[in-house]
């Protein structure tokens, strides 16, 4: 659904940099591990990896989604990875539309994202080698104890939308084109919900997802977040998930590698370590865990391999196992 960009309905600027600024220096809910200093025998197994690795491909982009920075699954994992590999990671995170522009760009050399239609179409354009799935949660809607629209009694999804459009009550959207907002767009067509004035209380942040979903706290506000973040944020907002899991809620992450031949500067190799890597059953496993014993279930599950890989344009000398998302 697209809408004309009124003021009427954004977030005032002060709100949201006052807010973005209480999230870079307050202490965040999000899993944070701290650094550990690295032993001596550490330091010379890093200087090991480093010294196998080609020096062209010993930092890669990693072009992401704010969700899977904001439930702190990238300071979980990407250490790890560096001291084995000695390949550093520069992760880029914003919302899935600009790191799917970033792959079409060149600017990216490896693609963490969640919208299978958009990442589809990059690997059938030859830009993506393949289309990897990685991990999968459930888009939910959050919204205050007191739910004035009643999207807890709500049967389907598009029933709980059309509940807050008719009581008018307060829908915040991050407004940015990422994966989130590209499903949110589609539920509220699936909903009859389109055209300017269809949710009337409807402010975008354009920000990401824990940004707005602080918005949506502090506004006692609806909004939809992948069930990670929500989880993750959910002390500083006190809002609740109330919305039925069903299956147009699914949400599936998958790793785009950039093909070398389209880009060729593309660093390839270093970011196939990274696909390895992310696909080891350790690796999967500890994805499973992030979470668990702090909310009781995972932000997130592991699902490589559980289907055939989505083949692209792949360069069989760099093809790692994987799944294609339903």
């Amino acid at each position: 659904m697209k809408r004309a960009r009124n003021p009427a309905h954004r977030t005032p600027i002060h709100l949201i940099t006052a807010i973005w600024l209480g999230t870079v220096l307050a202490c965040t809910d999000a899993p944070d591990p701290q650094p550990q200093a690295a032993t001596p025998g550490e330091e010379r197994s890093e200087a090991a990896a480093a010294a196998k690795t080609p020096a062209a491909e010993r930092e890669l982009i990693l072009a992401t989604t704010t969700s899977v920075r904001d439930t702190g699954l990238l300071d979980a994992l990407l250490p790890d990875f560096e001291k084995q590999s000695g390949v550093r990671v520069r992760p880029v995170a914003v919302g899935t539309g600009a790191a799917l522009r970033m792959g079409r760009d060149g600017a990216a050399d490896l693609l963490l994202t969640h919208a299978p239609a958009a990442e589809q179409r990059l690997v059938d354009e030859g830009i993506a080698r393949q289309r990897i799935v990685l991990m999968e949660n459930y888009f939910v809607i959050a919204g205050p104890a007191d739910d004035p629209a009643a999207v807890g009694k709500a049967e389907t999804i598009e029933e709980a939308l059309r509940g807050i459009a008719r009581k008018g009550a307060p829908f915040i959207s991050r407004g940015d084109d990422s994966g989130t907002h590209k499903r949110e767009q589609a539920l509220l067509k699936a909903a009859g919900l389109e055209g300017d004035g269809a949710l009337p209380g409807l402010t975008e942040t354009g920000g990401g997802m824990g940004l707005s979903l602080q918005v949506a706290g502090e506004k006692r506000a609806y909004i939809l977040s992948d069930l990670g973040t929500f989880l993750a944020f959910k002390d500083k907002t006190q809002l609740l998930a109330l919305s039925k899991r069903e299956p147009s809620l699914r949400n599936i992450y998958a790793l785009l590698p950039i093909d070398p031949k389209r880009f060729p500067n593309t660093r390839a190799r270093a970011a196939q370590a990274l696909v390895d890597y992310l696909l080891e059953p350790e690796t999967q496993r500890r994805i499973g865990e992030i979470g668990r014993e702090r909310f009781g279930t995972p932000l997130f599950h592991p699902i490589a391999g559980t289907a055939p890989v989505s083949a692209g344009h792949a360069n069989e000398a760099l093809a790692a196992p994987g799944a294609q998302a339903p």
